[in-house]
């Protein structure tokens, strides 16, 4: 029990900052794989707090940038930082060395504030035209199961550097990924069955295509393709949801 405390202290550290304590010995960062829907779960139940806080006096489209800030919070923007950087390196490299370099540096260009902005606007005109609590519910849901789907790109996809989070938290288990997308399929179906079933495929069909895009453009995974591949899966299946309402 303790080791699996560890675990999921261990996957808060790394995918939050909320305060998570110390450990005196670290497992290994592939051993929390199963925890990190949890932990997604807690910043999708953070925002979800804040929307309904905020629906109680403002429209929609303020509840869900502000829930959306929450998580932003809550996080320090990790995943979103993912994704900027994708879409810099990507777009603004001609070579696999070149886009690696852009990937790692801390400065945004164009294309990851182009990326990033449209992901976000869409996320929140998505969250902003479901009913309230449906909106809420969808925050806890995505919030698990886009992170669900990380470990499996951890065990499919190569590393693409020999450093950084993407090497150190390569190895995850078959069990880890199995514990982690069961946890993420439990969480969508806080939805329904029809719409866990819709918005899990959307989801995972989205992360898949930035995975070939990833290996693709520099031959595996990093920190930042993982979070990018969050940010897709998070948009996915919040569409998805959305087109389902109707």
């Amino acid at each position: 029990m303790r080791q699996v405390l560890a675990q999921a202290q261990v996957a808060l550290m790394l995918l939050t900052r909320l305060p998570a304590g110390g450990l005196e010995t670290a497992p290994p960062m592939a051993r929390s794989v199963w925890a990190w829907p949890l932990v997604g779960a807690l910043v999708g139940g953070i925002a979800a707090l804040v929307y309904g806080a905020a629906s109680l006096v403002l429209p929609p489209m303020a509840c869900a940038l502000l829930a959306m800030a929450a998580a932003v919070l809550a996080t320090g923007g990790l995943h979103e930082d993912g994704l900027a950087d994708c879409a810099d390196g990507f777009g603004g490299g001609t070579t696999r060395a070149r886009k690696l370099e852009i990937l790692r540096d801390s400065r945004i260009g164009s294309y990851g504030v182009l990326a990033l902005g449209l992901v976000l606007a869409l996320r929140a005109t998505a969250l902003a035209h479901l009913p309230p609590a449906q909106a809420m519910t969808a925050l806890v849901a995505m919030g698990a199961a886009s992170r669900a789907l990380l470990p499996l790109w951890l065990r499919l996809l190569p590393p693409a550097r020999a450093d950084g989070l993407g090497r150190a938290a390569m190895g995850p288990t078959r069990g880890g990924v199995l514990v982690a997308g069961l946890l993420g399929l439990a969480a969508l179906l806080l939805l329904g069955p029809v719409a866990a079933l819709v918005t899990g495929a959307a989801m995972l069909a989205a992360s898949a295509a930035f995975a070939g895009l990833a290996l693709r453009q520099i031959g595996g995974q990093t920190g930042d393709v993982l979070g990018a591949q969050q940010q897709v899966a998070d948009l996915a299946g919040l569409l998805a949801l959305l087109a389902l309402a109707g």
